[in-house]
């Protein structure tokens, strides 16, 4: 494999309103019975594939990356967000990961993407964070957003998140060691900025009717997944439960877990979930639009995105 291939870049161009700079789309919609769930790419985060696979050796890790035509040193992690409308309650599912960061970029563009569809943000009257690394809350933090959300917006976190980032433990996870403080600090900002508005969390909370959130642990202890079911369709948007390798590899663990042992259980639960009900399965850090059905595969699964309904 050529290291012209393994380098293709993203295209972008000036072409439509002055300043747009995409010529690839940013957002893809489905409807899940009488509930509408858009997903919507915060842009891609540049990370080393050794954060992909932290249990496995570097030859088997290769040889996944190799067959996909992508680098071995470093992969272009999908980050994306999702806006669900049931009736009157418009809900959005986590922030993206804000401004600040030299690294990232070619992210945190969640706010300037929601604005390009026309959403006003104090049109939103509920927030869903699967979790609070500042890949999720980061958006929320950018100055000025608070400002422009209502002042009564719901912010659904479960109590284990909340309390675990008081004292985050690393101890297992696999990070660039640049990243624990950026985290801790995301956290800390998030919650001096939104406290009076966080709605804390158990183990299930409905946000809407026909919208849930549910506590799964495991990438952190009180990490969630939404649940959006209506007229027997359903759809999972699962946070960071599930990444790109882990269709092929479910107990491939990632560096970012800080339960990778029970990430890995919660993982497969879910993806058997998803397979056996037919159910719609989305994600963050699954290939935009991350939008797909998933199937048994022997020990493991396949992913099958949906066709997209131009």
């Amino acid at each position: 494999m050529s290291e012209t291939t393994r380098n293709v870049q993203p295209v972008t161009a000036n072409l439509g309103k002055e300043g747009s700079g995409e010529l690839v789309p940013s957002r893809y919609a489905v409807r899940v019975g009488d509930v509408d769930v858009v997903l919507i790419s915060d842009g891609v985060l540049p990370l080393p594939t050794s954060t992909m696979s932290t249990n496995v050796s570097e030859a088997d890790r290769n040889a996944w990356f190799d067959g996909r035509f992508l680098q071995r040193d470093m992969f272009d992690w999908a980050l994306n967000v999702a806006l669900v409308r049931s009736g009157e309650r418009l809900i959005l599912i986590d922030s993206g990961v804000g401004d600040g960061f030299e690294y990232f970029a070619r992210a945190g563009r969640s706010v300037m993407r929601l604005e390009s569809a026309g959403i006003d943000l104090a049109a939103i009257t509920d927030i869903v964070i699967t979790h609070m690394h500042m890949d999720h809350v980061g958006g929320l933090n950018v100055d000025g957003v608070k400002a422009r959300l209502r002042p009564d917006v719901r912010i659904h976190v479960s109590a284990a998140e909340v309390e675990f980032w008081k004292n985050p433990d690393f101890s297992k996870t696999v990070m660039p060691e640049t990243v624990p403080p950026a985290l801790r600090k995301a956290a800390a900002k998030f919650v001096e900025l939104y406290g009076e508005n966080i709605v804390r969390f158990d183990q299930t909370v409905e946000v809407a009717a026909g919208v849930s959130a549910r506590v799964t642990g495991g990438h952190t202890p009180g990490h969630c997944v939404v649940d959006v079911a209506s007229k027997g369709e359903k759809l999972t948007f699962v946070g960071d439960a599930i990444f790109e390798v882990n269709f092929d590899n479910p107990r491939w663990q990632n560096g970012f877990e800080h339960e990778p042992e029970i990430a890995a259980d919660v993982r497969i639960a879910l993806l058997n979930e998803a397979a056996e009900t037919g159910a719609l399965l989305a994600a963050a850090h699954v290939a935009f639009p991350s939008i797909g059905h998933i199937a048994k595969n022997g020990e493991s699964f396949r992913f099958v995105p949906v066709q997209w309904d131009y």
